[in-house]
């Protein structure tokens, strides 16, 4: 299908609204050191692979534990916040649908690593709706880096130049654009459309027929 159209989401904030429990996972994680999460910064931590993000609070605490000790009591916490809170969002929810009816190809990337990328899909009705789909911790480099959604893309049988990204970060929509790709950014808050300019379309609302007509221009609907 080298030829035909292949659309390829981010999860965490695109398909499902899971960035304030994974905010909420991180901060009560860190509340045993006395970290307090400040809004901006963790704006800035979006979209990234669990291992930079610790890293970046590694360097900001003293005797922070290693990635894999850190891991399993945030993950533990997430996990649970996932299986009691976790919504998705309806209008990706409807779009995946109209893309599939279509026979249009989808797949998923998330920065997120394989264990809370099936649990926050099966949590959202959505472990189906993707014959594809790419972990974080399944590629060496993560967003902003293009080689997941290369990955995704070479699993479809599609050319990059013929997928369309749908992403809701700054990393993924540059991610997106790296590997070649038609870039939509999400904007579901205030505010939020500053950081997707980089993308060929931002939208406040997803739809199938906008991700198809996307762009190779730069421009908000």
């Amino acid at each position: 299908m080298s030829g035909a159209l292949a659309v390829i989401f981010d999860c965490d904030g695109t398909l499902v609204d899971s960035e304030p429990l994974a905010r909420r996972a991180w901060q009560r994680s860190l509340d045993p050191h006395s970290y307090s999460i400040r809004d901006e910064e963790y704006a800035d931590l979006i979209g990234l692979p669990f291992p930079r993000v610790h890293a970046y609070f590694a360097g900001r605490i003293a005797g922070l534990e290693e990635p894999g000790a850190f891991w399993e009591g945030y993950s533990g916490t997430l996990f649970e916040l996932i299986d009691a809170e976790l919504e998705p969002f309806p209008d990706a929810l409807e779009t995946v649908r109209a893309l599939r009816a279509a026979g249009v190809a989808v797949a998923v990337a998330s920065s997120s690593v394989r264990e809370r990328l099936d649990r926050t899909l099966l949590r959202a009705g959505l472990a189906s709706a993707f014959g594809v789909s790419v972990a974080g911790d399944e590629v060496e480099h993560g967003k902003p880096a293009p080689d997941m959604f290369l990955a995704a893309a070479a699993r479809l049988g599609a050319d990059p130049d013929r997928c369309v990204v749908v992403e809701d970060s700054e990393p993924g929509v540059a991610a997106g654009r790296a590997a070649g790709m038609r870039t939509v950014g999400v904007a579901r808050a205030p505010g939020d459309a500053a950081a997707l300019a980089g993308a060929h379309l931002v939208l406040a609302r997803l739809s199938a027929e906008a991700v198809l007509g996307v762009p190779h221009e730069q421009r908000q609907a």
